[in-house]
């Protein structure tokens, strides 16, 4: 059943054109600075079906909890989720999230100057301009609607993800809040936030999950959040 998600009225801007594209367990929110949807649902489903007909052939990159080692014959997408779980030490399917985000994305800035893809929390956004990302750790966290981050410019595009042990639908071994990870690449950003997410049993272990984070290379910054508790490193401008 579908469950809306509150916080996405938290993204975007008055200034740039909003629109959705929901296939199978895909949902984007997407902002451009024109109605893209045609050629948003377009990559969506192309890059569905790159990842379909790859597992179909390799069962096994979608099971893998550890990362697995892929051909040069695997798409591009599969490539790179391989990749940025190879860094962060867990399995393929952790990246998968912000690798679509990241890859619809980039299809998109050839057509419009500012991109933001939003997907479950994982995001990529190309931007000129700073942008305001609120912090989503749950409704009853004491930092949820109080925290916030400024993001950009990133003219390259970058990625801010999210994963949760408490919140999220995704695999988690933690009881975290949220962990959010800032890189240039967002499959690894999501990968990473999954590995951050994994050894925070309590709030006591939070410094343990920004070690983590912070010893993936290509991570730009962290913030962990567990109950009351929260700490961060790196390049995060709160506001």
């Amino acid at each position: 059943m579908y469950k809306e998600r509150a916080y996405r009225s938290w993204t975007g801007g008055p200034d740039l054109v909003a629109f959705g594209v929901m296939e199978g367990q895909t949902d984007l929110a997407v902002y451009a600075e024109t109605d893209l949807s045609g050629q948003a649902r377009a990559a969506v489903l192309t890059y569905r079906r790159d990842l379909e007909d790859y597992i179909k052939s390799d069962p096994a990159f979608y099971s893998a909890l550890e990362p697995v080692t892929v051909g040069d014959h695997a798409p591009q997408i599969v490539r790179a989720m391989a990749s940025a779980a190879q860094k962060a030490g867990v399995g393929p399917m952790a990246a998968v999230a912000g690798a679509f985000a990241e890859f619809v994305g980039r299809d998109l800035c050839r057509l419009s100057g500012e991109v933001i893809v939003e997907n479950g929390g994982d995001i990529f956004i190309r931007t000129a301009k700073t942008r305001t990302v609120g912090i989503y750790a749950g409704e009853l966290s004491p930092f949820t609607g109080k925290l916030a981050m400024e993001v950009g410019p990133a003219e390259d595009g970058m990625g801010v993800c999210t994963s949760s042990g408490t919140v999220s639908h995704s695999l988690s071994f933690g009881s975290s809040d949220a962990i959010v990870i800032i890189s240039k690449d967002a499959a690894l950003a999501d990968a990473a936030a999954t590995a951050a997410g994994n050894v925070i049993r309590s709030p006591d272990d939070i410094a343990k999950g920004v070690d983590v984070a912070r010893s993936i290379e290509g991570v730009l910054g962290v913030v962990a959040i567990a109950k009351d508790k929260m700490g961060s490193w790196g390049d995060i401008r709160f506001v």
